[in-house]
């Protein structure tokens, strides 16, 4: 989005976007040009006339394609996704719960960048009994980790077999939940700045990409059905690629991670001091006892490139992870189990000792269950704690 959602209303008339790139546009769509301008269009056009080119089929209302993106957890990730999907000219449902599902129903969901303010008017369920399903329907996962186990079930009871599970989660643990219920699993790497902590409220705080989303079958490989789904994420605006190592890119991401516990733990002016390093070097050396590769640390900057460029929103810069938003909401759950606690798992079976990783998934689940707030301890604090 190169400008604010309400400067780019209005900015393509009808009569102008009869043709536009290699793509005819029907003006039945005319509202497709309220959602963003001519670049905006021009750019889901491009998408769409590149698939043709590449033999591939084209998606959402340009291509015709009528593919659901169904969001299970439309919290920060989920959220960010559902909306720019929406625009893209997609069909989209949420699942959310509480509040947040209350609010969606009653005034919309809510996506703040740091170009402006927009609202969305999709389906929201409560459930996936909720959901009148269809065969080629994807189901994107966008709750935390902890929550996964609870969802699948949900999704086993009510969509059918041939559903599509896209696990656009932290953590490598959410894959093998899934596929043991769906055979058409696929894995996501997530590199999107973004934040839920009011209702009907998320921000994406990178622009003008919000993020980086690549997406590959579990445990390996590319499909026509993994291409779709990078497909429609380009043209809701994320970097998105088809890959055959997702998993790989994963457990990179799985390293990075671990710093969440200290953020929330700690404070987010932490940083990467002290005790993130060495919970870090737990992970990597665990990984290496486990003989699990992973994306270097190269690698990882060369993907991110100059994609992430986190901007202030309203003047505010955005505070804390993911984890550090389940404690700012009193949430009552977190999901150190599967990012520390993962490398302590790892380690346990592999006579690898992760005492730092331990040590923070006991504190920020505590932490968690008693709603306190995050920062609470000082990371010295934690670090004498480690010594003693």
């Amino acid at each position: 989005m190169a400008s604010s959602p309400r400067a780019r209303a209005s900015a393509l008339r009808v009569a102008d976007c009869a043709l536009i790139g290699a793509v005819a546009i029907d003006p039945s769509y005319a509202y497709l040009s309220q959602r963003g301008g001519t670049g905006w269009l021009r750019r889901l056009t491009d998408c769409s006339a590149g698939c043709v080119e590449a033999g591939r089929r084209p998606i959402g209302i340009l291509g015709g394609v009528t593919r659901r993106y169904v969001i299970f957890g439309a919290g920060a990730i989920g959220g960010v996704m559902a909306a720019l999907l929406d625009w893209a000219g997609l069909e989209v449902a949420v699942i959310a719960r509480g509040a947040h599902l209350a609010a969606i129903r009653e005034r919309g969901l809510t996506l703040r960048t740091p170009e402006g303010d927009a609202t969305v008017r999709v389906p929201a369920a409560g459930s996936a009994g909720e959901i009148r399903w269809r065969d080629d329907d994807v189901a994107v996962l966008a709750v935390k980790s902890q929550d996964t186990d609870a969802a699948v079930h949900d999704l086993a009871v009510a969509a059918p077999p041939s559903l599509v599970v896209v696990c656009a989660q932290n953590g490598v643990a959410n894959e093998r939940a899934a596929l043991r219920r769906f055979e058409n699993t696929l894995g996501m790497l997530v590199i999107c700045p973004a934040t839920h902590l009011a209702p009907r409220v998320v921000e994406a705080e990178s622009s003008p990409c919000p993020g980086v989303m690549d997406v590959g079958r579990f445990p390996g490989g590319v499909d026509t059905v993994a291409e779709e789904v990078a497909a429609a994420l380009r043209a809701a605006t994320f970097d998105s690629r088809a890959v055959p190592d997702v998993m790989r890119w994963k457990y990179a991401k799985l390293l990075s991670n671990l710093g969440n516990a200290v953020e929330a733990v700690c404070g987010p002016r932490v940083g990467e001091g002290e005790l993130h390093k060495v919970v870090r070097g737990e992970g990597e050396a665990v990984l290496r006892a486990a003989g699990i590769a992973h994306a270097s640390s190269a690698e990882d900057a060369a993907r991110r490139g100059d994609l992430i460029s986190i901007r202030p929103i309203e003047g505010r810069r955005r505070i804390g992870s993911s984890s550090w938003q389940s404690l700012a909401r009193a949430a009552g759950s977190i999901e150190a189990d599967y990012l520390n606690g993962e490398i302590v798992l790892l380690g346990r079976l592999h006579e690898v000792p992760a005492p730092a990783n331990a040590l923070l998934q006991r504190l920020a689940n505590r932490m968690a269950r008693e709603r306190l707030l995050p920062g609470s301890m000082g990371e010295g604090e934690v670090l004498a704690a480690l010594r003693a």
